[in-house]
């Protein structure tokens, strides 16, 4: 691990040096297990690629293998982190303090590892963000915790759960927000959603097949749209 270390680290130092008139970039790939990886971006521009990248084109954001914990800290506007994670219990702490910010992560989407035991809290406070997440494939988010704490107006949570008695926690506070979220499956799932602020709109769909699945909703505010469809096999619906 300590080879990996380094030479990530001469990566990034690369990365820098190279970016050092515009925007930060950084790409890491990262195989094998218990790994330990904190990176931390400060202003505006900034990536942390590759699913999706742009700027100079850089990939790719990559970590294969289990028990990795990977810490994410951008505080600026306009900042992206994009890529993929493959694994078994991964726990992944994401803060991001600033406007019109993209997460964009899919974790496990081939099914490589199974993506069982994880555990992901995403910590977003600003305005203009959009948060994608999808995680699993078929039934394979086992015993997955996610957390979500959004402060800020005008935010919009795009997140797909293949439940496998996944727990999904979302805490949502300001005007204006969006959150579409899809949990399917075949081992039922909980969601509990608590939001305050106005012109909300919501957009739910528990989908576990033939299996239980738990929502809690509270929701204090004016205005605004909610959908909600649960279906374990029955005829299709919509709102």
């Amino acid at each position: 691990m300590m080879t990996k270390k380094l030479i990530s680290l001469f990566c990034i130092m690369m990365v820098y040096g190279s970016a050092f008139a515009a925007d930060n970039e950084i790409s890491v790939t990262q195989s094998g297990a218990t790994a330990n990886i904190d990176l931390e971006q400060l202003g505006s521009g900034n990536i942390i690629g590759g699913l999706n990248s742009a700027a100079g084109n850089l990939t790719p954001f990559d970590l294969d293998g289990t028990s990795l914990t990977l810490d994410i800290n951008q505080i600026g506007n306009t900042n992206k982190f994009l890529g993929d994670i493959w694994g078994d219990s991964v726990t992944g702490f994401f803060e991001f303090d600033g406007d019109s910010n993209t997460f964009t992560i899919q974790a496990d989407p081939t099914n490589t590892f199974g993506v069982d035991n994880s555990n992901y809290n995403v910590d977003v406070t600003g305005s203009t963000n959009t948060m994608t997440l999808d995680t699993g494939t078929t039934a394979l988010a086992a015993t997955l915790d996610l957390d979500w704490i959004i402060n800020g107006t005008g935010n919009t949570l795009d997140f797909d759960i293949n439940y496998d008695g996944a727990t999904n926690y979302l805490d949502v506070d300001g005007d204006s927000n969006t959150v579409n979220f899809t949990g399917s499956g075949y081992a039922g799932g909980y969601f509990y959603l608590d939001q305050t602020g106005s012109s909300r709109t919501f957009n739910v769909q528990q989908l576990s097949t033939q299996d239980n699945d738990y929502l809690k909703v509270i929701s204090i505010g004016s205005n605004g749209t909610v959908c909600i469809i649960q279906n374990d096999q029955g005829t299709s619906t919509s709102c």
